[in-house]
């Protein structure tokens, strides 16, 4: 084997194997040479006879080259180069000198074309030196020849493929300009490149452009080309592989796309693309390939619009903002806006853009010239949707008319308390509309309305296996498909509602992971899964979530963020957080209207509210909430998570007469499942903790039994708070007990009898654990009483732990103590 380094005039670099074949051939040690070279251009075949030539002519051989004029003269060795070149009487002649005995032969010839003279000859050649690419190492040699640094090796190597005759004249074209330039190819690499294409046959030229446009090895598409039948079309493709112009894997060189981007005029490359484009159209055929390129080129016409709108159907599901710019360049080059309106929305919106598509949707809607004045209503609801306008919303899907919309319908009059517009809407997109297929996506979106309005007319059980169903099936369709809300979301909502988490977490890590709905669904379904874990107690795993969700813009999504904000301030005992949020809380509340789907922020805005004396800020919100529970009929699905928030509101705000309605109201809903129970029992021990009256037995269940249904958090709380209540000092025990394995693994505090880590010296920095997290706590801003119920101790208890650290610390008063602490837990 040889490995030339480069091209003629040059010595090559040979492998071991071929330098001893070329010296046994000089020193006479190899009789009757009879040797092929075959390998595509610039491979170096001319490189390695010109070696040969040298050698043998310096030991004392007489060597020629191939000449029909002179076949007869005597001589050592005839080397004869780009024999695929040659005629018939030339290969007739060279023929009758592999017969001859007295003369060496050694013949270089490209795989194709290869007549049959040529075959005659190489069939009867005794062996064949093959050449290769270089290696990363040989041509970093040359770089190094040529004072061009070797850190270019790579870059040298993955343009040319290591193919010689490029390594060669890439690395001399480096050579010749500036280190601060050589960070691309300079033109004068491409003249191998530019000597190949000059003499190479159209129908060569034209393969190599369909092959840069993207074509591939489709021979019925290269064949409506090149106008060739496919035996034709194989044997350009033969020629064209000749060249040396491809790599190992089958595809063009880097070297030499730049170079027919660089060489040949732009129109040859329009002419070959416009056809190829025509023709896959006529197939049916993709295109997006060969028409993306396009994409800001001064080009128009009808078949050029016609490629964009086409291209743009198949990246709508992978890349929806391609899309649009591709059915926006389908308007540019001819075709009529209003033909296209609708699809540019829903693309848009797809791509996130929920403005620019409610925008383009509206132009739609108003124009009566437009087509797809149904479709634009359904992009236009949808962005709605997401702006928390479910009212008008359904107004524009009420209006669509067609199966899905109505189905989208259904589930926004549910939201907005009009269950029997809802009802009605159901039943029509039960009915199909007019031509619409029964497909996989409308028969998911059917199931979902009607899981939406089983969930306020029947068991919770029902509707949410409804809507788990409804996901599944729309799953592996959903990425495509503009949705106001996903099967996932409304289930983990009815999940949330009813304590089933351990089905809300996977059904939303699904649609995160099919994308369901694309990017203007996936921050939603990651602070619904932030929702959860905050439920559950685990505030560093629902700032984790909050903080993974994707760029929140729309209002809908902003309202869950910052009642995720709001939830875990109050959570966490953090009244600086929660006055710092309070002020966006409030903005959120007003930009966004009171729906069955937001519940769960107004419900801790209520108690924030309370939390902070501005519960008549959100009475006007609250009262709408309870009007379309009653315009539902009032669901204990939907009603008991609101009651079980305004109940917290009162018991913040000391407002014990609207405790006990909302107690009642829970109690009213109790018999619906474990969940509705369980948050009933735990209202009516609240009153009794409230009062004094504490039975930690009757705590314990109800704790107990919150955390069963999801309500972690609430379940810690209740024992807590009734621990810090009790005078029974074995009852204030075992309910701080039950609050702390209830409160779990998520933060479990340090048992408050816990002693010190240091004997009691004065002057000793080293604290308890508890008496750390005392520390931090006060720190922070809280009171002692807010300690206190963090930790689930009495404002007493954390008073005299203040006062052991002011003692161990030797601090003279309160001012020299938190100067201490401050020192001591700056790293924390």
């Amino acid at each position: 084997m040889t490995r030339p380094a480069s091209t003629r005039g040059a010595e090559p670099v040979l492998d071991e194997p071929t330098r001893q074949l070329c010296a046994a051939i000089a020193e006479r040690r190899l009789t009757q040479v009879r040797l092929a070279v075959v390998a595509a251009g610039e491979h170096g075949k001319t490189a390695l006879l010109e070696h040969l030539r040298a050698l043998c002519s310096a030991a004392g051989l007489s060597v020629a080259r191939f000449d029909p004029a002179r076949a007869g003269e005597p001589v050592d060795l005839v080397l004869a180069d780009d024999a695929h070149t040659y005629g018939e009487a030339e290969l007739a002649v060279l023929a009758r000198l592999t017969g001859d005995e007295r003369t060496g032969l050694v013949v270089a010839a490209r795989p194709r074309p290869r007549p049959a003279g040529l075959n005659a000859v190489l069939g009867r050649l005794r062996g064949q030196i093959l050449l290769r690419p270089l290696e990363k190492s040989q041509v970093a040699e040359h770089l190094s020849a040529h004072g061009v640094s070797t850190e270019l090796a790579e870059f040298v190597r993955a343009q040319t493929g290591g193919v010689p005759g490029h390594v060669h004249r890439v690395v001399t074209a480096l050579a010749a300009v500036p280190p601060s330039e050589r960070g691309e190819l300079p033109l004068a690499a491409f003249g191998g490149i530019r000597q190949e294409l000059d003499r190479t046959e159209p129908g060569v030229l034209r393969f190599l452009l369909a092959v840069e446009a993207g074509a591939g090895p489709d021979i019925d598409l290269l064949g409506g080309l090149l106008g060739r039948d496919p035996e034709g079309v194989s044997a350009v493709i033969d020629l064209a592989r000749a060249t040396g112009l491809f790599g190992a894997d089958g595809g063009l060189l880097p070297v030499t796309l730049a170079a027919l981007r660089a060489l040949v005029p732009a129109e040859r490359h329009a002419e070959v693309r416009q056809r190829l484009v025509e023709l896959q159209l006529e197939r049916g055929a993709p295109v997006l390939r060969l028409v993306r390129p396009w994409l800001g080129k001064p080009i128009a016409g009808p078949s050029v619009a016609k490629a964009f709108e086409a291209a743009a159907e198949e990246a709508l599901g992978s890349d929806p903002a391609l899309a649009a710019r591709l059915l926006e360049a389908a308007v540019a080059a001819g075709r009529p806006a209003a033909e296209l309106g609708a699809r540019r929305a829903e693309a848009v919106a797809l791509a996130g853009d929920l403005d620019g598509a409610l925008r383009l949707a509206d132009e739609v809607i108003a124009s009566s010239e437009a087509t797809g004045r149904a479709e634009g209503a359904r992009v236009a609801a949808t962005a709605l949707t997401h702006r928390g306008q479910l009212g008008r919303s359904a107004e524009l899907l009420q209006w669509s008319g067609t199966r899905r919309s109505r189905a989208f319908a259904a589930i926004s009059l549910i939201a907005t308390g009009r269950r029997a517009e809802a009802e009605r809407e159901l039943e029509k997109a039960a009915e199909g509309g007019g031509d619409e297929p029964p497909t996989l996506l409308s028969g998911a979106l059917s199931s979902v309305a009607r899981g939406v309005v089983e969930s306020v007319g029947g068991a919770p059980t029902a509707a949410l296996s409804t809507l788990v169903s409804s996901a599944e099936m729309l799953e592996p369709v959903g990425r495509a498909v503009l949705l106001p809300d996903s099967p996932a979301a409304l289930g983990a909502l009815v999940a949330l509602h009813s304590g089933e988490l351990t089905i809300a977490e996977p059904l939303l890590e699904r649609a995160i992971a099919a994308r369901t709905g694309g990017v203007t669904l996936q921050a939603r379904h990651q602070l619904l899964l932030a929702w959860i874990a905050m439920v559950r107690g685990d505030a560093t795993l629902a700032a984790e979530r909050l903080n993974a969700a994707e760029e929140v813009r729309q209002p809908r999504d902003w309202l869950f963020a910052v009642g995720l904000e709001v939830g875990l301030a109050r959570r966490t005992s953090d009244l600086t957080a929660l006055r710092r949020i309070w002020g966006v809380a409030c903005e959120a509340v007003i930009r966004h209207p009171v729906d069955l789907f937001s519940f769960l922020p107004f419900g801790e805005f209520a108690m924030a509210a309370a939390r902070l004396g501005e519960r008549d800020r959100l009475a006007p919100h609250l009262a709408q909430a309870h009007s379309v529970l009653s315009g539902l009929g009032d669901p204990p699905l939907w009603a008991a998570s609101l009651h079980w928030s305004e109940l917290h509101a009162a018991i913040i705000a000391e407002r014990a007469g609207e405790a006990k309605d909302h107690a009642a109201a829970l109690a009213a809903c109790a018999g619906n499942g474990a969940y509705f129970t369980a948050v009933s029992d735990a209202a009516a021990c609240w009153l009794k903790v409230l009062d004094g009256d504490i039975d930690a037995e009757e705590v314990e269940a109800a704790a107990h039994a919150l955390r069963g249904s999801g309500l972690w958090w609430d379940g810690a709380r209740l024992a807590g708070q009734a621990a810090i209540r009790t005078t029974d000092r074995k009852a204030m025990v075992a309910l701080l007990d039950c609050a702390r394995l209830l409160q779990g693994a998520v933060s479990a505090p340090v048992p408050a009898t816990e002693g010190a880590t240091a004997d009691d010296t004065p002057g000793s920095a080293r604290l308890s654990d508890r008496e750390l997290q005392v520390a931090e706590l006060v720190l922070g801003g809280m009171t002692y009483k807010e300690v206190g119920a963090r930790l689930f101790i009495s404002a007493k208890t954390v008073e005299h732990h203040m006062a052991r650290m002011r003692q161990r610390l030797g601090a003279g008063n309160r001012a020299e103590l938190l100067a201490h602490l401050r020192e001591m837990l700056g790293d924390r």
